[in-house]
């Protein structure tokens, strides 16, 4: 039986895995290797109990570092379980430091790489992720694209051969969750109604290490009207302590700050917000996926079609357009279905089993 190794390491990875883990075992085995970028019970145990994924076979426990030193031990540490366990190929999630890691780890072992949630571009380097978006797509053999705008841009940087526009992983999950009971206890426990709440999340470096980016954003919160359902992530809730904004939080009449959710949960917070305010890609495509309108903050999105099609709108963290979009958001005028069939994770796993068939 052929062995893959799987390398994740983030919320974003953890909810795309189960599905094609499910997959890949009918012909597979597969080792997983968990870089502990993502730590705490909030941001990781809670969303391997809640998707049933399986224990990973290797926790490297990396933690939170500065760029170069995260990525540095991770590389370290996948390299040892890669020379251990000889995989015939590695599987890497999207754009986090695990994600170039993996790949790097792996390519230079001479492990065929396959990268899921390829070709995405913001066009804006001094985003680490749109770094190891590049790094990662240019080393991988095999590119799993979850719109087909990603195959043309791949394509537009010589990448031609190996590419396949699957669907995205996100809408699968999604899709194979709607037959479950909504759980909508969150709700209850924060006291608040369906669309009667704005919902928030801020992570990403431009915003969360530039003080007048997040001091513009706080302010604009504070001005804006509804309940604001603020999960923040343990950096962002670092910086606001950093920057004394913290205390304007709490003073404020209608910001909810708590502490990050689990998938269940953040899926029941989006289905039912007004509207939603982020700089998360994953969280951005899971408004559209949600119908719900979304205020990027951010100069740019790699989820082009979002903002095409009207439901997500780039603020920045300019605090007059974002007060501006959260009491007048433009109507869309239709709903287009660019996420694929929800069979991504399959169409994912039999490509994988057909590479895996040709190699020696």
């Amino acid at each position: 039986m052929k062995k893959i190794v799987t390398i994740i390491g983030a919320r974003p990875q953890f909810i795309k895995t189960p599905l094609i883990s499910r997959e890949l075992k009918k012909f597979a085995k597969e080792i997983l290797v968990h870089t502990g970028q993502h730590y705490d019970l909030n941001m990781s145990d809670i969303f391997f109990k809640e998707l049933k994924i399986k224990k990973p076979d290797y926790n490297l426990g990396v933690g939170s570092e500065s760029q170069g030193k995260q990525t540095a031990k991770m590389l370290e540490g996948i390299e040892k379980v890669l020379l251990k366990e000889k995989p015939d190929m590695v599987i890497i999630y999207g754009d986090t430091n695990s994600t170039v890691a993996g790949a790097l780890a792996a390519v230079k072992l001479h492990i065929p790489v396959a990268h899921v949630e390829a070709g995405m571009r913001s066009y804006n380097r001094a985003m680490p992720e749109e770094i190891n978006r590049v790094v990662a797509d240019h080393i991988s053999e095999i590119l799993f694209t979850p719109v087909p705008s990603a195959a043309k841009i791949l394509k537009g940087e010589g990448i031609t051969k190996g590419v396949y526009c699957v669907g995205d992983v996100m809408h699968d999950i999604q899709i194979e969750l709607k037959s479950q009971k909504s759980k909508v206890k969150i709700l209850k426990k924060l006291s608040i109604k369906p669309k009667q709440y704005l919902l928030a999340t801020i992570h990403r470096q431009e915003n969360t290490d530039k003080k007048e980016n997040l001091s513009n954003i706080i302010e604009a919160f504070c001005r804006i009207e509804d309940t604001i359902i603020f999960p923040a992530h343990p950096r962002t809730v670092k910086y606001l302590k950093d920057y004394k904004l913290d205390k304007i939080v709490v003073a404020s009449k209608n910001i909810k700050l708590i502490e990050p959710v689990g998938f269940f949960d953040m899926i029941a917070l989006e289905n039912n917000a007004r509207m939603i305010m982020t700089d998360s890609g994953g969280v951005q495509k899971e408004a559209y996926i949600a119908k719900v309108p979304c205020i990027t903050l951010r100069q740019e999105t790699e989820w082009t079609e979002t903002v095409k099609s009207g439901w997500n709108q780039l603020a920045s963290a300019d605090k007059a357009k974002i007060i501006r979009l959260a009491g007048n958001f433009p109507k869309p005028k239709s709903h287009p279905d660019f996420l694929g069939d929800g069979r991504a994770y399959q169409k994912i796993a039999k490509i994988i089993k057909s590479h895996l068939s040709t190699k020696k």
